[in-house]
């Protein structure tokens, strides 16, 4: 066991890694190709904004849902089945031409999308202890940005040189290779290898815990016994393995935790702000500050390749601060409201600058999305994990709705620069909301 644990813990790392960036392949390939889309179909921004907003909210039901079966599902091959599902609505999307199909095709898609990132939390979550799940999820939250970036450079290389279809197509053969993949790597809870919980795990080998968490002595233990922090308790931290009923779940769990919901609305705000400048970055500077098509597209990469480290170094630092994943997420938010102001103000023909600010945004965006996704590991039993990150990531998809019908509505009538400024408010939104969590921290 001692040898065999260790290894089947950095597989399952892996599994769900490389699982979940391709899930990206066939997600975020619309907004690269947007350009291409809508000189091919005569699509507005209105119009892709509703394909964006549409395909949000069914995302974020999707993930909801999906996420409640997933805690009772094998993620091997439920995360396996969700790729082959996506994979079917981006062959059928780039071979349509009509507007309605790919409406239904892309909200479908969205929905199947729900079947990512339950199953990872939940593996990871039944793998790993809480003291080293904000290095781990830091680590393991790269796959968003390898994913996003590799398929903004591939979708904008696609679109422009083999037609727009090429990018639904071809991220669709991948995805159903890295289908058969999860089936062959990704395996359920430990126990269904014969092997302990990892609480006993730790236990019997803490000298294998990656415990990324300050070392503090005794001295120092008792004395933060006095400090004024907010420590949200759990019965399930006492028995964290016993199952629990469909009720009891969504009651007293989700619906009847605080933490929840303050993390919940805030989720809403930071969806917002991370997919403005996904969904319309390359159209932005393709209308307001004139680059091309690809250099517009390349936005997205350098915007995802800047939050590779991030989530790394934030994530260990949130370990260090004994798991304040609100106050660590609420500074990282400063530096991205500074540089959206930058961005608007930069006038034409400085696009040099303009990807260096989209480059800090995604620095710091990366983080607050990470950690207020653990949070829900966090602040709940490891049973309901699932339904937690569903009922987070709704309220996330929520305001991603807003933000595509809207952000586009409001470029098209307003201009670009009233459309991002509306982003700014939403920044100063979840800053205020997290000042709420600014001492809480889970019980272990």
């Amino acid at each position: 066991m001692a040898s065999r644990y260790p290894a089947m813990r950095w597989q399952i790392l892996e599994s769900t890694f490389l699982g979940y960036a391709t899930f990206y392949l066939v997600r975020n390939n619309l907004a690269p190709a947007a350009v291409s889309l809508s000189t091919a179909l005569h699509y507005d921004n209105t119009m892709l904004g509703t394909l964006t907003s549409v395909t949000a909210i069914s995302y974020g039901l999707g993930k909801f849902l999906m996420g409640s079966i997933s805690d009772r599902s094998n993620p091997r091959f439920f995360m396996a089945t969700g790729l082959i599902l996506s994979a079917i609505c981006n062959f059928l999307f780039g071979m349509s031409s009509n507007f309605e199909t790919h409406l239904f095709l892309w909200s479908f898609n969205g929905f199947f999308q729900g079947m990512g990132w339950a199953p990872c939390g939940r593996s990871l979550g039944h793998w790993f202890a809480v003291k080293e799940r904000g290095t781990i999820f830091g680590l393991w939250n790269i796959a968003h940005n390898v994913g996003g970036a590799s398929i903004g450079w591939l979708s904008a290389y696609l679109a422009k040189n083999m037609g727009w279809e090429n990018a639904f197509i071809i991220p669709g053969i991948i995805a159903l290779v890295g289908a058969v993949y999860l089936l062959i790597r990704l395996r359920d809870t430990p126990q269904s290898l014969g092997l302990p919980p990892i609480e006993k795990y730790v236990r019997l080998h803490p000298d294998k815990l990656l415990d990324f968490a300050s070392k503090k002595t005794p001295e120092e233990v008792a004395a933060e016994k006095d400090e004024d922090h907010e420590v949200l308790h759990h019965p399930a931290v006492d028995d964290p393995e016993r199952e629990l009923g469909t009720r009891e779940l969504f009651v007293e769990y989700i619906l009847k935790n605080p933490a929840l919901w303050v993390f919940a609305f805030c989720n809403f705000f930071v969806y917002i702000i991370r997919y403005s400048l996904i969904d319309f970055g390359p159209k932005f500077l393709h209308d307001a500050k004139g680059a091309s098509i690809v250099s517009g597209g390349g936005s997205t990469v350098i915007y995802e390749v800047a939050g590779i480290f991030s989530t790394i170094i934030i994530g260990w630092l949130s370990d260090r601060l004994g798991g304040r994943r609100g106050m660590v997420s609420l500074l990282c938010l400063i530096p991205i409201f500074v540089s959206l102001v930058a961005i608007i103000m930069i006038p034409e023909g400085h696009l040099n600058w303009d990807l260096f600010f989209f480059g800090v945004i995604g620095f710091f965006i990366y983080p607050p999305v990470m950690l207020l996704g653990l949070a829900g590991l966090d602040f709940t039993s490891k049973k309901a994990v699932g339904a937690a990150a569903g009922f987070i990531g709704l309220f996330g998809y929520m305001g991603r709705t807003v933000q595509g019908t809207g952000l586009g509505w409001m470029a098209d009538n307003y201009g670009w620069v009233p459309a991002l400024s509306a982003v700014g408010v939403c920044i100063v939104m979840a800053i205020l909301l997290l000042s709420l969590t600014w001492n809480l921290r889970p019980r272990n």
